[in-house]
């Protein structure tokens, strides 16, 4: 189960590595290749793909890292009222239900977005748009489950987090 549990974290660790050679291959291919190419009087070479490669990788990293932040705490709290920890573990279970209705809409409006999007594509790369808005589904079911994983079972107890 735990390399079940890792999952999702190998996979942003891979798009961040692609999002970071994609980047790299842009500015070479802009800043080196056009240069080269206008001095030796060569057909440039397209690099439009770049920018919707980017897109996508950014999308998913996002959304993924989004539902991890929820399973790992690592989202941004304020802890303004003096809560017993019983208070305390209410406002927590309340909060994860809100985030799970939050991931669920962002999961229904994306596959929305995919069914409207289907039969449109890319123009560099003539990729579906809605492996782009599968994006949306993913992540927002990836924090539904996460979030309901901490209903069930938070990852810290709630008097540490008190502190």
């Amino acid at each position: 189960m735990t390399f079940i549990a890792r999952i999702p974290k190998i996979v942003v660790a891979l798009l961040l590595i692609a999002a970071i050679t994609n980047l790299l291959v842009g500015v070479f291919l802009r800043y080196v290749m056009i240069p080269v190419t206008d001095s030796l009087d060569l057909d440039p070479i397209p690099f439009t793909w770049v920018e919707e490669v980017g897109e996508m990788l950014l999308a998913y990293l996002t959304l993924i890292g989004a539902a991890i932040g929820v399973r790992e705490r690592a989202h941004f709290t304020l802890h303004v009222l003096k809560l017993t920890p019983r208070g305390f573990l209410l406002v927590d279970r309340v909060h994860f239900v809100l985030v799970t209705a939050l991931g669920l809409l962002i999961a229904w409006f994306g596959v929305r977005l995919c069914i409207l999007n289907s039969t449109l594509t890319t123009p560099g790369l003539q990729i579906n748009l809605a492996v782009l808005y599968g994006a949306a589904v993913v992540g927002g079911l990836l924090l539904a489950v996460y979030a309901v994983s901490m209903i069930v079972a938070p990852t810290r107890p709630t008097a540490d987090l008190l502190h």
